[in-house]
């Protein structure tokens, strides 16, 4: 399913590997995007713009994405989040939906409908 003037939030804290991930939602329809590289600057960035969707590493500036998540869900509520890590043993019990690092980009647009379709 392509998302029309969808906004996503990419938490990662290495530019390259942000800017791939935009480029792969935005070949699934993502019209907006915010990147943020530590846990208050994710959580300022949704609280200036709701994400349809957030996308997170597990390892960033200043702490986690699981931090900066659920520090973001804690103020907006659940929203379709994707970890895209090679840390993936640290979400084992977080019950997130997972992306391993190299992305692959087929892997990265099911794991996004995976997200999506949960929350519906």
């Amino acid at each position: 399913m392509k998302r029309s003037q969808g906004h996503a939030l990419i938490i990662e804290d290495e530019i390259l590997i942000a800017l791939e991930v935009e480029a792969l939602l935005a070949a699934q329809g993502y019209s907006s995007f915010d990147i943020a590289d530590s846990p208050q600057e994710a959580l300022t960035c949704a609280l200036a713009r709701a994400p349809d969707l957030i996308t997170a590493d597990f390892r960033i500036i200043g702490g986690t994405g699981l931090e900066a998540v659920e520090a973001i869900e804690a103020k907006l509520g659940r929203i379709p989040t994707v970890f895209v890590t090679g840390n993936a043993d640290q979400l084992a019990n977080a019950r997130r939906t997972i992306v391993d690092k190299p992305i692959s980009p087929r892997r990265l647009a099911e794991a996004c409908q995976q997200a999506l379709d949960r929350r519906a």
